[in-house]
């Protein structure tokens, strides 16, 4: 990948659907021009086997790109994997075959992922005769009836003979203006399907993005992973650009990190803006004319996106005609509320259902009102959802909502979003234990950092938040940064508590203290004598006495007629002679010599101490 043109992509994605050699790859190169068919074993077999990308321009000047995805049975897992994130659709059946069990597998998949728009190309048409093709095109709009694709125009075109291609590109120009603009939340996916080794370029890797911009020079995580890299460079339709804008088909060229640490599924996005999930709740609906019973005790895999996972799944109602359900994962991927996904039986190889992602992130225990929390959550819009989930839970990681900018009753504290009625009344609650604590306590600079942490938690388990450490030091944080709040290292107080000390205690503690230096009371004995140790410590911190080790204080005085002594000695001088010149013992000079290693008065080399200047 090379870095020599300007610009920025944002385009329309068409995923290809239909039977096994229904012709879409002879289709794609006859628009297009490029063959989709990467592989050799492809072209030996005349199937496409994993996904092909192809591009061209349509007559209005809109530039498309198609993924082509295989028709085979065998590789629907790979069909999956492009069409996943795209909702746009060219839907190809054969007009001298007719409608194939692919077909209709094919169909179930584009109906239950939502597809917005799409064109069925009726292929082969140089094959039948006129009546048999008004039989196919009737037969074709009957298949697509009730489903996301019923009012999709059915175009009979042939690759051999160019017939109705100029129709079907007309009819796919028209598709791609009436689709809705791609969203942009500020929030890129770039849903990995391919990755591999350029020399001389290192990793890349390629995907459809969605949901934001990326750009050259831009760090990025991987996930689920969490291991970061840099964009190197970005490539669509093999023209190098600066800026990738949903939604596109993106080659990005990633530095930092290695082939082996990313696979089909994973997700390239921006740091910190998305969170794995292995559980989540959703609206699951059987495709239609399913033959058998959609139960729980099926194993079944689920696609989202280009993911594909192991799913255990628990119906909460009865799934025959649709039901929310809780899904469980073989391991953790990436989704949004209103991601799109499909269910396979394992067993019978088959698509059986298709839902919607609900929540995510939901609570560990459904709840005897899971009805009512998902059906709030399914009628929300986009705009409506993040408040809704703040709302219902009280606090909410900001990687869990598709959140761009403020979201409304919440208030952003770090990396969380906290209900305003939450945040007020967790603030409230550790302003009073704050105040109760300095009424009871006044000689402390604050309570214990612990006592604080542990007020705000009961405070958010009142409301049902729990088991998230780190929201509560969040919190603390931001009463800080709001100025209700000051703490340090192991306290916290109230921004406007100060220890205020009686002056008739104070002097009373001053004076025991001088009267016997240079040998004072250490602080234990001071605490036997009367002198509370609160009084002590706030003394201390006030300056009014110096602390120079756990047990002893001195006065200013006498610590700087010690430093008087230590800086008339050049030469160095020994605990020995500091203790002589002091006239006091061992047990006070040498904690007062380590006082003034600490504060940097003194340089200690062997058994010396020198000034420092």
């Amino acid at each position: 990948m090379t870095s020599t043109t300007r610009g920025e992509a944002g385009l329309q994605v068409v995923a290809t659907a239909g039977h096994v050699d229904h012709g879409k790859s002879s289709l794609i190169l006859r628009l297009t021009g490029i063959d989709p068919d990467r592989l050799a074993e492809e072209k030996r077999r005349g199937l496409t086997i994993d996904l092909g990308f192809a591009w061209c321009a349509l007559p209005s000047g809109r530039e498309i790109g198609f993924v082509d995805v295989p028709g085979h049975e065998r590789f629907v897992r790979n069909m999956l994997a492009g069409v996943g994130p795209v909702r746009l659709v060219l839907f190809v059946v054969a007009a001298d075959e007719g409608w194939k069990p692919q077909s209709e597998e094919h169909l179930a998949i584009v109906d239950v992922l939502g597809a917005h728009a799409g064109v069925v190309a009726l292929t082969k048409c140089d094959l039948v005769d006129e009546m048999a093709l008004d039989l196919a095109v009737e037969e074709t709009r009957e298949r697509l009836a009730g489903t996301a694709l019923q009012d999709a125009p059915v175009i009979p075109c042939s690759s051999a003979t160019s017939e109705g291609l100029d129709e079907l590109t007309d009819a796919l120009d028209a598709m791609v203006a009436g689709a809705p603009p791609p969203e942009d939340h500020d929030r890129p996916r770039l849903f990995v399907d391919r990755v591999f080794t350029i020399k001389g370029a290192g990793t890349v890797v390629t995907g459809t993005l969605t949901g934001g911009t990326i750009e050259v020079g831009e760090e990025v995580e991987l996930f689920p992973t969490g291991r970061r890299a840099r964009v190197r460079g970005l490539q669509t339709h093999k023209r190098a650009i600066d800026v990738a804008r949903p939604v596109s088909r993106v080659a990005a060229n990633l530095t930092g990190i290695e082939r082996t640490a990313l696979e089909r599924g994973d997700v390239i996005g921006l740091p910190g803006q998305w969170r794995a999930t292995g559980v989540l709740d959703a609206r699951v609906r059987p495709v239609r004319r399913l033959a058998h019973p959609l139960t729980s005790r099926g194993a079944y895999k689920l696609y989202a996106g280009s993911a594909e996972r192991d799913a255990r799944v628990r119906f909460f109602g009865d799934p025959a005609t649709g039901a929310f359900a809780r899904i469980r994962l073989s391991s953790p991927v990436i989704l949004d509320a209103f991601d799109r996904f499909v269910l396979r039986d394992v067993g019978r190889r088959e698509t059986v259902a298709g839902g919607t992602v609900l929540d995510p992130f939901p609570p560990t225990r459904p709840g005897p009102d899971v009805d009512r929390r998902l059906g709030a959550r399914e009628r929300a819009s986009r705009d409506e959802l993040a408040a809704l989930f703040v709302s219902e839970r009280g606090a909410v990681r900001a990687d869990e909502l598709a959140a761009s900018g403020d979201v409304h009753g919440a208030l952003r504290v770090h990396a969380w979003w906290i209900h305003e009625t939450a945040h007020a009344a967790a603030a409230d609650l550790l302003e009073r234990a704050l105040a109760k604590h300095h009424e009871a306590n006044p000689l402390l600079e604050g309570a214990d950092l612990s006592e604080a942490r542990r007020a705000l938690a009961e405070a958010l388990a009142a409301r049902g938040i729990r088991g998230a450490p780190d929201l509560v030091d969040a919190l603390l944080d931001d009463l800080e940064d709001r100025g209700l709040v000051a703490r340090s290292a192991t306290s916290m107080r109230l921004a406007t508590h100060r220890v205020t000390l009686a002056e008739e205690e104070v002097d009373d503690l001053l004076a025991a203290v001088k009267e016997a230096e240079p040998s004072p009371p250490t602080v234990p004995d001071l605490v036997v004598a009367g002198f509370p140790s609160e009084l002590i410590e706030a003394a201390s911190r006030a300056g009014t006495l110096v602390r120079v080790s756990k047990e002893l204080v001195f006065t200013h005085e006498l610590v700087a007629r010690a430093e008087a002594i230590v800086r008339g000695a050049p030469q160095g001088i020994t605990v020995s002679a500091f203790r002589e010149q002091l006239g006091t013992s061992r047990k006070y000079a040498l904690p007062l010599l380590e006082h003034f290693d600490r504060s940097g008065v003194t340089r200690r080399d062997g058994d010396l101490r020198y000034p420092r200047s």
